[in-house]
């Protein structure tokens, strides 16, 4: 999930867990802990970019769950990107993306549960095999597309 600071820099996050919340109007949902340094950058812009990413995009899927790497001011540092209709970074060879304005944030324990309106999205048509997080492991869905 990306997003930009107020000062207009790009940060994101490797988020678990989301969810499609209503069709009508579209919305979905994920859950940043509440400690999280990137998810409260991304908050003051009031939006996000739920990037999906594509089987064998190991190292963003890493790069995006830690603090930035020594050396490093920014977990974009070496990350081309474009950006959405709302400005959130969309990034490279993804299999998919969803633009999204913050619709309102509720408190969750240790979490919180973030729902956004979606604004744009696309997928990629080259793109067949998405990533998926088991067992504390990255892996692919490796699905037959026929």
């Amino acid at each position: 999930m990306t997003g930009l600071d107020s000062a207009g820099d790009p940060h994101g996050v490797t988020i678990g867990s989301f969810v499609s919340v209503s069709l009508d109007p579209p919305l979905v949902g994920f859950l940043p802990g509440t400690s999280s340094k990137s998810w409260q950058a991304i908050a003051e812009s009031g939006s996000f970019c739920v990037n999906i990413l594509a089987a064998g995009q190991d190292e963003l899927c890493w790069k995006f769950a830690k603090e930035p790497a020594a050396g490093e001011t920014s977990k974009f540092a070496g990350v081309d990107w474009t950006a959405s209709e709302t400005g959130s970074p969309i990034l490279p060879g993804v299999i998919g993306w969803i633009d999204c304005k913050v619709e309102v944030v509720h408190e969750a324990g240790d979490h919180l549960f973030v729902v956004g309106r979606v604004h744009g999205m696309s997928h990629a048509d080259d793109v067949d095999d998405a990533m998926v997080f088991f067992r504390g492991k990255v892996a692919s869905v490796n699905m037959p597309t026929a």
